[in-house]
């Protein structure tokens, strides 16, 4: 009999941050496990589907019987379990391909699997020497600002992630699909020669919910030429990469558009939001009018319904008339954490830019589409 006991907080805390890559349908029943091994190191428990892999270092919890247990058990019904019962110890004991959970007078049983069968994402043999270090709530702000552009089942399989582009001091993410471009900077501690990678969309999005906000917390960055290892917090984030050559990026962002103007972010986002209520799935299109002093926003949808909104602005440039798709715009917008955005513009048929006024590593350039 193998028995593990520790505070139903700390496991509720562990599993969690695992949970995320674990798919509730899996094409291998043990990828909806959670592999849970101890030896003289210590507890750890893992997730996997094959391309990312995460690693948890268990830190109050205990283990009686055998000095080398391991086994694997569902992860949804066991977080179901330790979110459902009471606070305090929680004992988990498994023998003969049963897992037994206690928690006060409540008593649960759960099928396992074996250990042996769970497939571990196989560590790179060349992982660089030069590690990548940065805030991790740094990494967070840059990630919330670029991931939305991220393509989505896109047979142009390397945009369905993010490029980062580490270079001396300087770190670049970049994320697109084709129609819209985010761009975002940040400096390093210490210099690093030039690196490329593309992780995957499934990766960017759960390093987004693992990564803090406290000022002295860290991440170490580890790459080799087909993985990443990400460490923070007791925690061991392994991804595959994805292959491909990623769009130049630097010869998308405009340069030189003549027409710029400042406006509220909350302004234009409240309307951009009316305005697409007259907007559906098929037809996502917004006209926009800029002329001096004014700022209009223009839908239509098939049954010849309009919707239109109007804004004051400061702006004394050329008048233009340009198509956008609506839900490009407002994604932007729902994520620059600032009160007032910057759009540039040269004419109706060249592709705009969105800028911070106090953050001049952010871009996000969108192309016009025909209305």
């Amino acid at each position: 009999m193998n028995r593990l006991t520790s505070s139903r907080d700390e496991l509720l805390k562990l599993l969690g941050q695992g949970a995320g890559i674990v798919e509730r349908r899996q094409t291998l029943p043990i990828l909806a496990n959670v592999l849970i091994q101890h030896n003289t190191q210590g507890t750890q428990f893992t997730t996997s589907d094959m391309e990312v892999q995460i690693r948890l270092q268990a830190g109050e919890a205990v283990q009686t019987g055998a000095e080398d247990a391991a086994i694997t058990v569902n992860m949804r019904k066991l977080l179901d379990i330790l979110r459902a019962v009471a606070a305090g110890t929680v004992t988990l004991e498994w023998a003969d391909g049963k897992m037994t959970v206690r928690a006060g007078k409540s008593r649960f049983s759960l099928q396992t699997l074996p250990a042996e069968d769970f497939p571990l994402v196989r560590s790179a043999s060349d992982f660089s020497n030069q590690v990548l270090r940065l805030p991790q709530k740094l990494l967070k702000r840059l990630l919330g600002l670029t991931h939305f552009a991220m393509a989505q089942h896109d047979i142009r399989y390397y945009l369905n992630g993010m490029l980062w582009v580490a270079d001396g001091r300087q770190m670049h993410l970049v994320a697109t699909d084709g129609h819209r471009m985010t761009l975002a900077t940040a400096s390093l501690e210490t210099a690093v020669e030039r690196r490329e990678i593309i992780l995957p969309r499934k990766t960017v999005l759960e390093l987004s919910r693992l990564l803090g906000d406290e000022d002295d917390a860290m991440i170490d960055i580890a790459l080799a030429s087909n993985q990443a290892r990400l460490s923070l917090d007791g925690l061991e984030f392994t991804s595959k990469l994805i292959e491909g050559k990623f769009p130049d990026y630097q010869r998308v962002v405009p340069k030189g558009h003549r027409n710029m103007l400042l406006v509220e972010r909350s302004t234009l986002q409240a309307a951009l939001q009316r305005v697409a209520i007259l907007t559906n799935d098929k037809f996502k299109g917004v006209r926009v009018n800029l002329e001096p002093g004014l700022l209009r926003l223009t839908s239509i949808n098939a049954e010849q319904e309009e919707a239109q909104e109007e804004i004051d602005i400061d702006y004394g440039g050329d008048s233009i008339e340009i198509g956008f798709n609506i839900a490009y715009l407002i994604d932007a917008l729902a994520n620059m954490p600032t009160e007032q955005v910057r759009l540039e513009m040269q004419d109706g048929n060249s592709s705009a830019l969105f800028t911070m006024p106090d953050e001049p590593n952010f871009k996000y350039v969108v192309m016009p589409m025909r209305i």
